[in-house]
């Protein structure tokens, strides 16, 4: 690997204050390795889409825009409500996708990641945002995938992981994003 830094967006799917995916989302910057940067996406001040404001984009719409094309990956950490993605996820993917041809997201290092109570742990979510990931042309990590059942005290108060092979596991999965971040850059070079 090279010595090259890059910068991640990341999306917490949630809106929650107490969100678990939050918290999942300490933890994860935490294990990554020193050559990644963070950089959150905030979703929680976009208006709901519509294509009524293709031709003026609002300003909070315009610099989610931006944000997501200034960096050189994307981390999504989400729940599954219902068996998809949050509604305010999907709202901002909106958003950044639009107005058509101006697809932010197209040629963009993305991967999948989220956390639930349940044993599961938001696999049928993550699906479903592939999906809409691969229509947007955006190349996605595909392994290791990552379902993570999220138990009382899993990521303490400091972002730390309490669980030995959780900890490892979810180091792992950083270690491969940022080998899967310089190889899609290397292919397809961040338009500029």
């Amino acid at each position: 690997m090279s010595d090259s830094t890059y910068t991640i967006g990341y999306f917490v799917g949630s809106l929650a204050s107490d969100s678990i995916n939050r918290r999942l989302s300490e933890a994860l910057i935490r294990l990554a390795p020193h050559h990644l940067t963070f950089r959150e996406i905030p979703i929680d001040t976009l208006p709901l889409y519509s294509r009524d404001y293709d031709a003026s984009y609002p300003a909070e719409a315009l610099e989610l825009k931006e944000l997501v094309e200034s960096v050189d990956g994307i981390l999504f950490v989400t729940p599954e409500y219902n068996r998809d993605i949050p509604g305010a996820l999907k709202n901002a993917i909106d958003w950044a996708s639009r107005p058509w041809g101006q697809n932010s997201f197209a040629r963009k290092p993305t991967a999948v990641i989220g956390a639930s109570v349940g044993k599961i742990g938001t696999a049928v979510a993550q699906q479903n945002l592939r999906s809409v990931l691969s229509y947007l042309d955006a190349p996605q990590m595909n392994a290791p995938e990552a379902y993570i059942e999220f138990t009382e005290g899993l990521v303490d108060d400091d972002g730390r992981v309490t669980v030995p092979e959780t900890e490892e596991f979810l180091r792992g999965f950083m270690d491969e994003l940022a080998i899967f971040v310089e190889r899609v850059l290397t292919v397809l070079p961040k338009r500029g």
